[in-house]
Order: structure tokens, then sequence, then C-alpha cells
């Protein structure tokens, strides 16, 4: 058996929209897959956990144990951006500051959750372990080392580390 869903079985995911060559592995996790939607030429690996509202464009690579967190706003890969394996990226988050309390079975009226969208640009690659924080942008062309946290936005053609 392949790794991979068949096409039969990406239409039983529910995605808002997919093209052609999508590779999603039967190992990847997807909540609120009505919000997503895969360009052609996508592949997201194993232990891949997606949720939330995600756009992903044409020639995109998602490696293994990647986290992609949109809560209520948007995580978006443009054309040919890829994130290497443990990368994740969280458009939401709780509130650190103690003020108000955290985590996802807390009512909402009791929180303080705090976001933005996140967008990786065309040609953005992203190295293993890094973490990419809410309201960033990361410009096209970028490259990010392995194990950084990203938490401003990047300027095109750029390489960025630590």
């Amino acid at each position: 058996m392949d790794s991979f869903f068949v096409e039969k079985e990406l239409k039983k995911l529910g995605l808002k929209k997919y093209g052609k060559n999508v590779l999603i592995s039967r190992k990847c996790s997807l909540y609120g897959s009505e919000k997503m939607e895969f360009g052609d030429n996508v592949r997201i690996d194993d232990f891949c956990i997606l949720s939330g509202h995600i756009i992903i464009g044409d020639y995109v690579h998602i490696a293994a144990y990647c986290g992609l967190f949109a809560g209520k706003h948007k995580i978006e890969f443009n054309n040919f951006s890829t994130i290497s394996s443990m990368c994740t990226i969280y458009a939401d988050s709780d509130d650190y500051s103690g003020k108000t309390m955290t985590n996802p079975m807390v009512p909402d009226k009791y929180k303080n959750v705090q976001g933005g969208d996140v967008v990786l640009g065309k040609h953005v690659i992203v190295g293993t372990k890094s973490t990419i924080l809410s309201n960033v942008v990361l410009g096209e062309g970028t490259a990010v080392g392995a194990m950084s946290l990203v938490n401003q936005s990047t300027e095109p053609w750029k390489i960025y580390m630590g």
C-alpha cells in the first residue's frame, strides 16, 4: 500500500480545494480540512499536523514532523516554498502574560488568544526545527537557518538564522 492518500481518499478528506499530484501522507493529521487549499505538486510527509485555514501553492514540500497551527488566522505557502522536518508555524498563540487562562479546553471568554497571518513568499526555505510566530511574512527567497525563531518579517532574498 502506498504511504500517500490516493485520489479517491483525497476527495474524502473534505479539502476546500486541491490540485494535481498532491501527496499527503496517510500518517498526517488534518484538522479543519474544509478550510485547506492545496495547489499542484504538493507533498506533505509523515507525522505532520495541519490545523485551520491553510493555503498551499504549487511545488511545495512540508517535511516530516511539522506542525502548522492556523487557528483563527491563516498560514499561506507561496509557490516553491518548503519547510524542513520538525518546523512549527503558529498563526495564533495563547497570552503568556499570566493575565488570562490558556489552552484550547478553556472557554474563549477566559483567554486572550493573539495572532495574525503567516505568509511564506515564493522560493522560501526554512531549516529544520525552526519556529515561525504569528504576524510574519517571509519575503520572497528568504532562507532561514536550522533551529531559528522567526518573530519578525524578513526582507526578500536574505539569509536569517538564530
